[in-house]
């Protein structure tokens, strides 16, 4: 049982990622996620310090954060974004989509707030990385629960169809509207908190709207795989249950290096 938030508690997952036209140049690729911070509930500012210290210990190439960064008070907490994130490193940088908590609360001011902390935030974008000659693409959904997610203008910002595209969508199941589309390897997602609090022959006691068909880990969507990450923080329950905060390091593999 976790009452209390420890950053020794969180557990690194490393989830690895077949994706067979994926350029020689970004095999192994390391990519971090962190999501669900849920700042005003459980996390506090010297967790959030923790936590930056936890990732950049990783080394990824690039950190991803897929929302829901504020639950309450945004006025008290977004210098507390500012303060946080902007500590984090990676080679690539820090890409960002909002969550529905963001929406609820105020989205401006999160905005702002990651724009001077150096991160990118993605509402309904691109953001190419390059290596060499070759590159892939970061998409960012805005937030599919409160109505700003615009699918149609992602896919119209990608410029070859062979593309690796991969997806930031807050909620889990976005999964089955985006890999209808045939233009994603992987969508990133939270949401779900892994459902929080699991008992024992049950299974998860409460999962939210759009996030109970993939609630956590890795799954297969047609020919996309979907991740959901147990995200760091709680909702308005503030413990967890035989269900750990979670940072995951996905590695890119493509088929000509073996998998």
């Amino acid at each position: 049982m976790l009452f209390n938030f420890h950053p020794h508690k969180v557990e690194i997952t490393h989830p690895s990622i077949l994706i067979p036209d994926l350029p020689d140049e970004f095999n192994n690729y390391r990519i971090a996620q962190i999501s669900d911070f849920h700042l005003g509930t459980w996390l506090k500012s010297r967790d959030m310090h923790l936590i930056v210290e936890l990732v950049n210990l990783q080394k990824p190439d690039l950190i991803t954060i897929t929302g829901d960064f504020i639950s309450f008070n945004p006025a008290k907490y977004t210098q507390e974004i500012v303060k946080t994130l902007s500590a984090l490193e990676a080679k690539d940088g820090v890409i960002a989509v909002l969550g529905n908590h963001d929406h609820y609360t105020d989205a401006d001011a999160i905005r702002q707030a990651l724009k001077q902390s150096g991160i990118i935030e993605l509402e309904n974008e691109i953001q190419s990385i390059r290596r060499d000659n070759s590159c892939i693409h970061i998409a960012g959904i805005d937030d599919f629960m409160t109505g700003h997610a615009d699918l149609d203008k992602i896919i119209s910002q990608i410029p070859n169809e062979e593309d690796t595209v991969i997806l930031l969508a807050h909620e889990p199941d976005f999964a089955d509207k985006s890999s209808r589309s045939g233009r994603f390897a992987l969508q990133i997602s939270g949401h779900t908190h892994g459902g929080q609090i699991r008992l024992p022959y049950y299974g998860n006691l409460y999962l939210p709207r759009y996030g109970r068909k993939y609630p956590s880990g890795k799954y297969n969507v047609g020919d996309m795989v979907v991740y959901t990450n147990r995200g760091l923080g709680t909702s308005w329950l503030k413990f967890r249950f035989n269900c750990p905060p979670e940072l995951t390091i996905f590695q890119l593999k493509n088929n000509n290096f073996g998998f």
